[in-house]
């Protein structure tokens, strides 16, 4: 049995709209983490982007905020704020995203090769604030020495836990992740550790858990959109009916988003759902194709609805 559970934060996907609705309908998480927000200075917060944190839309879950930022005084700056008006005491640092955009201007895994930097805002927020703090991270950016170099920097300082990805930034998504220096990472910290990538079946979690026995959580994004029952397996719970609930769950998504999104705002955030929904519910590539091609939300919702059998 897993420690915990983690929804991963998918920037644009996991919002609370999604995140709400999948935890009326499926079990087995434990945690929320959200997408990132942008780290600024006092001057410069711009509070519209913090909708998708207000605690009081968020109660189903306990939720972690994680930013994103390169200067020491924007993380400190964000975190007092966000800790003054909605009381969060524990934050993710993202320097794992590998976003070509987020990368050029050194942020996410682009900070990864410059361990000054980061060190420098771990050292700000853990000498300035009292707040619990955790970083999300890949193997490195270009190579995995980087990644070395900032575990070995990082162990003086109270983290409170590391989210390892077992990639390099440049691999993106794709190609077989790198294990064997995941483990290398895992002996090296002497912080815990929570998983992250490439959980898409039960026997992948088994594979890593029996290979990892003292990870301290497990993430799962990817894999939970592609299959929303994966944690509920993974935890051992039944599933019951699942073509019956995948399709009550779609239905309170859709009328969750209209109210928020509108009709041509709803149809986007479900067609780029729906590139990882198609795996659970055998759609082919032929009829994804088609389903993308949509663009009246009732036609969409009808075509979604076929499916009788998963």
């Amino acid at each position: 049995m897993p420690t915990e559970i983690w929804l991963a934060p998918l920037h644009g996907i996991t919002s609370r709209t999604f995140r709400n609705t999948l935890s009326r309908h499926f079990g087995g998480i434990g945690f929320f983490m959200a997408p990132f927000l942008p780290a600024q200075t006092i001057g410069k917060l711009n509070k519209r982007v913090w909708q998708d944190i207000f605690p009081e839309l968020n109660t189903a879950l306990p939720l972690m905020p994680q930013l994103m930022g390169n200067q020491p005084e924007q993380f400190v700056d964000t975190m007092r704020m966000l800790n003054e008006q909605f009381g969060y005491e524990h934050f993710n640092i993202n320097i794992g995203c590998p976003s070509s955009p987020v990368v050029r201007h050194t942020r996410g895994c682009g900070l990864m090769p410059h361990p000054d930097r980061v060190e420098a805002i771990v050292r700000e927020i853990t000498t300035k604030t009292t707040y619990k703090l955790s970083l999300k991270m890949r193997l490195g950016l270009h190579t995995a020495d980087e990644g070395r170099e900032l575990l070995w920097r990082l162990n003086s300082y109270p983290l409170n836990f590391l989210v390892i990805h077992p990639r390099l930034g440049d691999d993106l998504y794709s190609g077989t992740p790198d294990w064997d220096t995941f483990e290398e990472f895992y002996y090296l910290t002497q912080h815990p550790i929570v998983y992250s990538g490439d959980i898409f079946t039960v026997a992948d979690y088994q594979r890593l858990s029996q290979r990892f026995p003292n990870m301290a959580g497990w993430m799962l994004g990817r894999g939970l959109l592609r299959n929303p029952f994966l944690a509920e397996e993974v935890q051992g719970l039944p599933t019951g009916d699942k073509t019956a609930r995948f399709q009550a769950f779609h239905r309170d998504l859709v009328e969750s988003l209209l109210p928020i999104r509108g009709e041509s705002g709803t149809l986007a955030n479900l067609k780029e759902l729906w590139h990882y929904f198609a795996n659970f519910t055998g759609m082919t590539e032929e009829e994804l194709r088609n389903l993308l091609r949509i663009n009246d939300l009732e036609e969409f919702t009808l075509f979604c609805s076929r499916k009788k059998e998963f």
